[in-house]
């Protein structure tokens, strides 16, 4: 069987691989690895996200869910140097590979923190490379390819989890999420379980993905 990218520790050998990847219009050398997100490339629903969505603030506190080996967390600090950038992922491995990819691309704004299997943040990281999520954080902007093949329960406690963090009066967040893993049903679902306060809507479709808006209004 192969190992799920949502293994909290991977089983499988840890091969390192050096891509080069284009985020924000800047080259990147990055790591990757097994037992990770789209361990060999930059996952095309990812491309979609980052190619689609608006540019950021120029800075304030954002939020990577699911970050993989950090492609979306270094697009966000390439964009915004002067935000503070949290990339989560329940994947240690992942993670470590955010904070180092991170550094080398010289992005200091960069905090990479570990989730438990439900997706809440950890009161304390075990890893070296990862930080402590503040308790009562909440975020400007998320960009988010989550991890829709963990399940569609596991998916909704994930996402209602941090969508919810989002700052009141403007908070905003950027999901992409392939149309036939069920995009165009989960906006709906969206909209009914954050009530009022949210808006929900379809931003944009490319290459069989929808990339969907939340935005929180109070």
């Amino acid at each position: 069987m192969v190992e799920q990218y949502f293994s909290a520790e991977p089983a499988s050998e840890d091969v390192r691989r050096t891509l080069t990847v284009t985020l924000q219009g800047r080259e990147a050398t990055v790591e990757t690895s097994n037992g990770v997100f789209s361990g060999s490339r930059l996952d095309l629903g990812t491309s979609v996200l980052l190619r689609e969505v608006p540019e950021p603030p120029e800075s304030g506190t954002f939020l990577d869910l699911g970050c993989g080996w950090g492609p979306v967390a270094l697009s966000l600090a390439f964009a915004a140097p002067d935000a503070d950038v949290w990339a989560v992922d329940v994947n240690t491995r992942a993670l470590e590979l955010t904070a180092a990819n991170a550094k080398r691309n010289g992005c200091a704004n960069v905090h990479a923190a570990q989730t438990d299997e439900s997706g809440a943040p950890l009161p304390e990281q075990s890893a070296a490379s990862c930080e402590t999520l503040p308790g009562d954080a909440q975020f400007d902007l998320i960009w988010s390819n989550p991890p829709i093949r963990i399940g569609k329960e596991a998916l909704h406690t994930l996402l209602m989890t941090w969508l919810p963090r989002l700052k009141p009066n403007g908070g905003t967040a950027y999901l992409v999420v392939q149309k036939n893993l069920g995009a165009d049903s989960l906006i709906p679902w969206l909209a009914n379980e954050l009530g009022d306060g949210y808006e929900v809507s379809k931003y944009h479709s490319a290459k069989g993905y929808r990339v969907i808006e939340v935005v929180r209004n109070k």
